[in-house]
């Protein structure tokens, strides 16, 4: 497993996070009634992106990022993008973060299957970096962070072998197996088929440096081609017109790590992605398999929506987790759980070493509740826009 993952998953993700929370925020910048209230300005937007990018690139937490460790688990990165997408205005409900975390995950999945070679991974990360810095261009000292993140990934990256590289693309593939969540992006541009698995192209160009597949050569033992004959390859390629830019900046070549919602795969500008309801398409055939042994083994639970009552049951995952037994939180409503505790020992390293990047964001609790209260509840009905899974 490769032991420099942990940045590039970090970055490709936030930056996919950023995308998401800058195209919501666009698409509500009016209410329904005309008035002010709810509406993000553009000064507001802005601050959201300072906010998130400063702490994002901030140099005590990317120190810490860019020392050679294990990947963590889904469950760790997830809670770090919490709270790195809290440290400004907005305020995201738990349900509102899974959507989120789930879309930006397929994203990083369909970029790391099209990637054309390992070490365009790289590239894949450069453009998001592009594209962050782009969203803070007009705060100087946001941008130099960004920066000198970037010349360290460069100094850190750039001496890695073709083996290293492609060790770090199975630590990925390692990382994003089994997720298979449908994205109505994906699927309205065929990318992605029902199933929520990816499909792939056999057509595009080729990497720099490579040959165009469809041609076998045969060489003496003194290494001088003799012979050549040809195959039907089955996809149309193309050689690349150039080499792409692994510095600071410039040209990247590949599309892969751009802002997909609002330049690649089209769409309206006005709707964004969201994960894709499961009545929307053909069900899964093994589905009712699955619910049926989970039925069996957890017993039957009856799930009631009652106004005034909820039944229903919840699952402890680590030992320290407590009940919140508060009565009367939603109006005297009285709530009964059946509760399973199950021990999750082995993610205790993982929680120490999320404690410890955790405690380098800087929270801004001390934000005046009068100011910008009304823009914080309104992104948390803009993240509830998206569908239900």
């Amino acid at each position: 497993m490769s032991m420099r993952t942990l940045p590039l998953v970090f970055i490709n993700l936030g930056g996919e996070m950023l995308y998401i929370l800058d195209q919501r925020l666009h698409a509500r910048n009016t209410s329904e009634d005309k008035s002010d209230k709810g509406v993000w300005s553009d000064n507001d937007r802005q601050r959201v992106m300072n906010d998130i990018v400063g702490t994002m690139f901030s140099k005590a937490f990317m120190d810490e990022l860019l020392k050679p460790q294990l990947l963590y688990s889904h469950r760790t990165m997830k809670v770090v993008l919490t709270r790195l997408a809290h440290v400004s205005i907005m305020k995201l409900n738990t349900v509102s973060m899974e959507k989120l975390y789930d879309l930006i995950l397929m994203a990083f999945k369909y970029q790391v299957f099209q990637c054309p070679r390992p070490k365009d991974l790289l590239l894949i990360s450069y453009n998001h970096i592009d594209s962050i810095r782009e969203y803070v261009k007009d705060t100087p000292a946001v941008v130099n962070l960004v920066d000198e993140t970037h010349r360290k990934i460069i100094e850190i990256y750039s001496s890695m072998t073709a083996g290293e590289f492609q060790l770090l693309r199975q630590t990925l593939l390692t990382f994003l197996q089994d997720t298979h969540i449908r994205v109505s992006i994906f699927l309205q541009n065929k990318i992605q088929n029902p199933n929520g698995r990816f499909a792939l192209s056999t057509s595009g160009p080729v990497p720099h440096g490579m040959d165009v597949p469809g041609v076998i050569r045969i060489f003496d033992k003194k290494g001088r081609e003799m012979r050549q004959s040809r195959f039907q390859s089955g996809g149309s390629y193309s050689r690349p017109t150039k080499d792409a830019s692994f510095g600071l900046r410039g040209n990247r070549v590949i599309k892969l790590g751009m802002n997909m919602y609002s330049v690649n795969l089209g769409g309206e500008s006005s709707k964004g992605p969201s994960v894709k309801n499961l009545e929307d398409a053909s069900p899964n055939p093994m589905a009712k398999e699955e619910l049926n042994l989970l039925a069996r083994l957890m017993g039957t639970v009856e799930i009631e929506n009652v106004s005034g009552s909820e039944t229903g049951f919840q699952i402890n995952l680590l030992a320290a987790v407590q009940e919140d037994d508060d009565e009367g939180a939603s109006g005297g409503a009285e709530e009964s759980f059946e509760v399973m505790n199950i021990q999750a020992l082995k993610d205790e390293n993982s929680s120490t070493q999320l404690a410890q990047i955790a405690r380098l964001f800087v929270e801004q609790d001390k934000t005046p509740e009068n100011v910008n209260s009304d823009k914080g509840d309104d992104l948390l009905s803009m993240m509830d826009d998206l569908e239900s899974l």
